[in-house]
């Protein structure tokens, strides 16, 4: 029988004491605040108040706050700080409010003070009045710190008396979206050359590698993998100077419209010097819109800008789907490329490695075209003079811009610019392909070459060995005919015998003509059935600018002495 422990034993053996409790969170302290619905509490150290308030408890949808996207708050801002500038030059507002409301305003904007005081849900009814009744609150109860003032103690300086005078949310919400669009697109722009840049970078790497090209995913004839990039950064190219342009749209402001684009409760030159002020506050070119009512509740050119967006995302995605296809396999599909392995692939099968940059890629297009749909509709649904679904426009053009710009790093830097060729295996393809034949056609003819094709198909040969076996064409030509240049281009072996206008044009740039002969037209500009063709204008000034001065070069009046150095 074992000893019984003895009382030091028992003290080891005892259960630790428990820890002690974690410490109570602080108390909340509020203030009371009143609006037309009635008192609120509202947290004592925030700088929203009782409307914000609100708007939190009424629009708890989409878990994203305006504070998602800082260039809109940015926006709101400089809206703020332009009508507080153009009421004080106006003399509406007194110098102590107008330097406090500015301030606070350059805070927001310079810094990026207080994003977290700007918990509103981006979707939200009432066409945005929450998100600037936020905007006044916070920069109102700022405004009273700078001031030497309370938080709440609005008798001095009043969200809606003073922060919001002269505007309405009709105004202020679109004028600050269309900045936001502004600063939004700049970065998207930038994205896109980058991922040009790189596509181009890989179209030179890559200007040897000869592969096959394919239509509606069967072989078709030869192309460099250099070209097929290209090819997809030229597509890309062509819209950046579309978005510089469609951007200008954002521009025109209603700012001094007001409630419905009447400007009541305005100054006769408030709309000239707000929209002066916002210029120069946000160093972007505005200008008033010359009807502030169709301003007022017209979506137009947030739906226009859309569709360009949605371009982009559709071009975007058929890149991705290029890739994803191009680098199959490795050993059951194309092949043609290899993608760089950024993750493993499978929880199941070791060593599989996914295309998982080009799949998001493509559900980021999916999800900006679902996005449009959904401006689309909100476009579509303003009544009468105000659109009320303007939150969703916004909410989906900024997602939107946002989505789109990071797509484009990410594809440029996780992907294109680790993008490797598998050349030994494209020529391969090419040289074992049936689709080879369409070079030889001109020269053996449709019949011959269908023949080699089928005969190709049937056995399993080579379509070149083929026409070499069957004496169709001399090994001399065969070589010519598979040069890259040929291959991959117009064929420098496909020259008819007649000078064609380009060859007059290079004829007429490289030859001082001093005197003419209607000869020298006859050689050079004949139709097939050998007479000459009517004259263009064009080639009427082409001519004429390499005549003596008095000759012309109608065929009617040429001079009949011919003399060329």
């Amino acid at each position: 029988m074992p000893p019984l422990p003895d009382d030091n034993q028992n003290d080891i053996m005892d259960d630790p004491p428990p820890p002690p409790p974690p410490p109570l969170p602080p108390k909340i302290e509020y203030r009371m605040e009143h609006d037309l619905i009635g008192d609120e509490q509202v947290p004592k150290d925030a700088y929203y108040g009782i409307q914000t308030q609100r708007a939190m408890r009424n629009f708890d949808i989409t878990g994203v706050p305006i504070s998602h996207f800082p260039q809109f708050i940015r926006a709101l801002a400089m809206v703020k700080k332009a009508a507080a500038l153009a009421n004080n030059e106006l003399g509406y507002l007194k110098d102590v409010k107008k330097d406090a409301i500015v301030q606070a305003c350059d805070e927001i904007i310079v810094d990026e003070a207080f994003l977290d005081e700007f918990p509103v849900d981006l979707i939200q009814g009432g066409a945005g009045t929450s998100t600037n009744m936020n905007a006044n609150e916070v920069i109102a109860n700022r405004g009273l710190e700078i001031m030497g003032k309370e938080k709440g103690e609005y008798e001095f300086l009043h969200p809606n008396n003073d922060v919001n005078q002269s505007q309405s949310t009709n105004d202020v919400y679109p004028t600050a979206a269309r900045l936001a669009m502004c600063f939004s697109d700049d970065p998207l722009i930038d994205a896109v050359k980058y991922l040009v840049g790189a596509l181009n970078d890989k179209a030179e790497e890559f200007k040897d590698v000869l592969k096959l090209g394919r239509t509606q995913l069967q072989d078709a004839v030869p192309m460099t993998l250099g070209q097929e990039f290209k090819g997809w950064s030229e597509n890309l190219e062509k819209d950046l100077v579309r978005m510089e342009e469609l951007a200008k749209l954002f521009h025109t402001i209603n700012m001094g419209g007001t409630a419905i684009g009447t400007s009541i409760n305005t100054d006769p030159q408030y709309t000239a010097t707000v929209t002066r002020k916002l210029s120069e506050v946000s160093g972007i070119p505005l200008s008033a819109a010359p009807n502030m009512i169709d301003a007022s509740s017209d979506m137009g050119d947030f739906l226009i800008f859309s569709g360009m967006l949605r371009r982009l995302a559709v071009k975007l995605s058929k890149i991705a789907n290029d890739l994803r296809l191009l680098s199959s396999g490795p050993r059951g599909g194309l092949n043609d490329i290899n993608l760089p392995a950024v993750q493993p692939g499978s929880s199941i099968m070791p060593g599989k490695v996914n295309p998982v940059i080009p799949e998001a890629v493509n559900q980021t297009a999916f999800q900006v075209i679902g996005n449009d749909m959904a401006i689309t509709l909100a476009a579509e649904a303003g009544q009468l003079q105000l659109n009320y679904a303007e939150p969703l426009i916004i909410y989906n053009m900024l997602s939107n811009l946002r989505m789109l710009t990071k797509a484009c790093y990410m594809l440029t830097d996780r992907c294109i610019v680790q993008i490797t060729a598998n050349k030994e295996h494209t020529e391969a393809m090419v040289y074992n392909s049936i689709g080879i034949v369409t070079a030889f056609n001109p020269h053996i003819g449709y019949e011959k070459s269908t023949a080699a094709a089928k005969k190709a198909l049937m056995t399993g040969g080579n379509v070149v060995d083929i026409i070499r076996e069957e004496g169709y064409l001399s090994e001399e030509k065969i070589n010519e005919i598979m040069d890259v240049n040929n291959l991959t281009g117009p064929s420098k072996l496909l020259k008819g015998d007649k000078p064609s206008m380009v060859d007059m044009n290079r004829t007429l740039t490289h030859t001082r003509v001093t005197s003419v002969d209607a000869s020298f037209f006859n050689n050079v500009i004949l139709q097939e059935d050998g007479s000459a063709p009517p004259m263009t204008p064009a080639s009427h000034r082409r001519i004429r600018s390499f005549l003596p001065q008095g000759l012309n070069p109608s065929m009617s009046s040429v001079p009949s002495s011919l003399q060329l150095k």
